[in-house]
């Protein structure tokens, strides 16, 4: 079962079963919540997922393709864990970058890109990767 936590290690996460998709997300509030160019995803099953220690703190808008969207984040540290929405239905999307397994990032090599317009320039396309401009 991949295992996962915060930066404080307070909040902690694990899963089980195979990831639904493994997803680049270049839109802008990736890049705000991740303070970088695009945030890397496991959009996993939710009823194989759960928070196993902490209560992340949440906060909800209204994402790029216009559906409300949620951020689960730790209250002490502030790192992003996870998030979800109707635009994912039954999926919890997981940033890859909390997974304890160092090797997480290497085996989460994206099938697809979202929001392909905002990829900044120096950022070349991931070969073999579908290119959407959108979520759809």
């Amino acid at each position: 079962m991949p295992d996962g936590g915060c930066f404080c290690g307070k909040c902690r996460i694990t899963y089980t079963g195979e990831p639904a998709l493994k997803a680049l997300c270049h839109c802008l509030d990736c890049r705000k919540i991740t303070g970088s160019t695009y945030s890397t995803n496991l959009l996993v099953p939710e009823d194989g997922f759960q928070v196993t220690s902490g209560q992340p703190k949440t906060i909800s808008k209204t994402a790029d393709g216009g559906n409300t969207i949620t951020s689960h984040f730790c209250p002490d540290c502030g790192s992003t864990l996870f998030r979800d929405g109707a635009s994912f239905p039954g999926l919890k999307v997981v940033k890859v970058g909390v997974m304890d397994d160092v090797d997480a990032l290497d085996q989460a090599k994206p099938g697809v890109e979202l929001y392909t317009p905002h990829r900044v320039a120096w950022v070349a396309e991931t070969p073999g990767a579908e290119q959407r401009k959108t979520m759809s």
